[in-house]
Parts: C-alpha cells; structure tokens; sequence
C-alpha cells in the first residue's frame, strides 16, 4: 500500500499561497491510482443541509435532472424537512441493472436526520454501505442514533468507510479563554455494538464496485486548512485514535502529549464516482483540505481528467476575500461544468460564484436531488 507521510501530505501548504497554479508534489512521491468504476447514472439527495427553501427555483440544468422539494400532503402534511449545521447525503448510482446506495454523512443530530429520510421515503434497509467523510460531529453526530433505529433492518454485513485512523480522534472547538469544548468523536465501541464493519484506507478504494474515495488528500496547491477545530492525538478512557495506526505520519513528543492542537485533517477523503460520457462527480463534504487539492487528487488517482461536477462543503465561509478571490480564479480554470455548493461553502461563496462561474453554479438546499445520466 501506497502511503503518504505526513510531511509529503501537507509539504507546499505554507510555501505556494501566493502562487496561482498547481505545483510539483514532493520528489518521489508516488500517486496511487485506482480502476475507477464507471456508472450509468448518479442522483445526490441532500438529506440534511444548513436551510430548506420551498421557493428555490426548479430550473434545470443541462444534463442535471434538478428536483426540488416543496413541502407535504396527506399524512405528512403537517411535517417540514429539518435543517441544521450539518450535512448528510444519499447517493444512488446504477451500472446496468445494478443498483448501489450509499448514505455519506449524517448530519448533526439523528433526530433531524431520521426525520427527513422518513419524510423523502429514503429506506435505510436498502443502504449497501455508510461513509464517514471525517471526524467532525456535523458530520457523524447523528450516526449512533441512525443505527439505534434502523440497524435491524439492514444487511448484516455493513462496512462504514473512513479515510483512516484520523476520524477516530477527539476534536475540540475553542470555547474562549483558553478553554475547549467537545465537537465529537467516533466511537468504535458503539460501531462494534452496532455490528459495523470499519474500513480504514488513507489509500484511494473503491466502494461497493461503483463509488470510490480519493484517501489522503496531499496539500499541493496554494490552498490551506482554514481555522477550525483542534485535535488530541492518541487515546483516553479507552477512546479516541490509536497513533501507532498512523502509518509514517511521525508525531512529535508534544503532539502525544495529550493537548489539543491545530486539526489538519489528515485523513479527510472525498467520495467520487466516474458518471459515463460525463466524468468525475467530486463530492467533497467539507473540503477541509482544499477543493482545489481534492479535485486534483480524484484526477491523479484515476487518471480521468474530466470534472463533470463538484458537489458538498467547500469550507469557503471563514476564508479572507482575498485568499476566496485567488481559489475562485483557479477554480474557474479547472473546466469542471457544475458546481453544487453545501453546508460549509459560505455565503461568500455563492456570491464570488455569481460574480465569477454563474453558468456553473447549482444553488442546493435541503430536499434537493440531482441525477446525472450518462
């Protein structure tokens, strides 16, 4: 197995902001590729995202089937769609006859989550796998309630896919005056209770023979993780990531000291999937380590060039106007058709992607579905 050392994964973050283009990886660095599966068709329903706009506009896009969702009748005709901090996304995708789905995420809490699945007429019993994108509680908050209530009915042998040890650990969000406050950790305590198989690769993998993950994601361009949470290496009371799985990622001695320290994310990985005629759908989640830098790796690891679309968080909010301005310029040059902006994207964003790429830009909102076909 291929592995990136940590140094390789994050060399260049600090010395290329001022640049404009893509630079060399490290010297002798080796990309691991993949034989990415080829699918008719892929639809991304957004199960839980920041807001729901029964007013969003319907209008479609060439080559997307765009279906919104504006409220409910009969017996569901007092109930709304929930939106929080959050994002989770149901992902079908078929190759002939096959049919695949996959749930990517789970939001913030279960109760949102198992509200609008319900509400959409989305089955978990029909799931084939499950994704965790990375270890932030947005993310992975409302799994355990998830599994609490639909784990019965769905296949006995059921793999949770994770980009590495990484998504194990505790994450801090700063709480003022030196102090932290938790912002979730997986368990894999309750994993094992719930019978979930993990599957750990900082290695690009193909999952479930349609969809595939770019693992680590190396820091190459002038794109840097934004500010966000912190990070405590190691384990306590039992829980928490186990450093000796890290690979070559070599810990300094303060780092395994137990404090909390700057997440970098190292093993955040984005789900892809390669749609005939049309190319890569790049779905990034949260982007901590850079679109740009993901969209790059989904072409190395596959050698399809072709971006037909990047979809989920851009993690754009928090960025200064100048830093945004100098991704949007790079952004435009990647010749990718659409864009579909979630969750951690930013208001300042959609307003740099009005002004700069209106023809690629898909407003998303809670409910949405779109279907790419070959």
């Amino acid at each position: 197995m291929n592995r990136i050392s940590r140094r390789a994964l994050l060399q260049g973050t600090a010395a290329t902001l001022a640049c404009t283009g893509f630079v060399a990886g490290p010297a002798g660095a080796a990309t691991p590729r993949i034989e990415a599966p080829v699918v008719d068709s892929l639809s991304i329903q957004v199960v839980t995202d920041g807001n729901h706009d029964i007013f969003i506009s319907g209008a479609q896009v060439p080559g997307v089937r765009v279906e919104r969702v504006r409220g409910f009748r009969g017996a569901q005709e007092r109930r709304v769609l929930r939106s929080e901090w959050g994002l989770s996304l149901w992902l079908t995708s078929a190759k002939g006859a096959e049919e695949k789905r996959l749930l990517l995420d789970f939001g913030w809490t279960g109760e949102t989550l198992n509200n609008n699945l319900e509400l959409l007429g989305l089955d978990p019993a029909t799931l084939d796998a499950l994704v965790v994108s990375h270890g932030h509680l947005d993310h992975l908050g409302g799994l355990d309630d998830f599994l609490a209530r639909h784990r019965a009915r769905m296949k006995e042998d059921l793999r949770l896919y994770l980009g590495g040890e990484d998504a194990f650990c505790q994450r801090l969000s700063p709480a003022g005056n030196g102090a932290f406050a938790s912002f979730g950790r997986l368990d894999r305590t309750m994993l094992a209770e719930a019978r979930i198989r993990p599957v750990l690769s900082e290695d690009p993998l193909v999952i479930e023979g349609h969809a595939f993950t770019t693992g680590a994601v190396p820091r190459v361009t002038q794109e840097r993780v934004l500010p966000n949470t912190y990070v405590v290496f190691g384990q306590q009371d039992g829980a928490g990531c186990e450093v000796a799985k890290y690979a070559s990622h070599h810990f300094t001695p303060a780092e395994l000291a137990g404090q909390p320290v700057p997440d970098q994310h190292l093993h955040e990985h984005a789900t892809c999937y390669h749609v005939k005629g049309r190319g890569l759908v790049v779905i990034t989640s949260c982007g901590h380590a850079g679109i740009l830098n993901t969209v790059r790796r989904a072409r190395e690891v596959t050698g399809v060039e072709k971006v037909h679309a990047l979809v989920g968080g851009f993690h754009l909010a928090p960025a200064p106007a100048d830093y945004l301005n100098r991704i949007m310029a790079e952004l435009k040059a990647q010749d990718i058709d659409f864009v579909f902006p979630m969750h951690c994207s930013g208001a300042n964003f959609l307003e740099a992607a009005k002004r700069d790429m209106p023809q690629a830009l898909v407003l998303c909102t809670t409910g949405s579905r779109f279907t790419f076909t070959a």
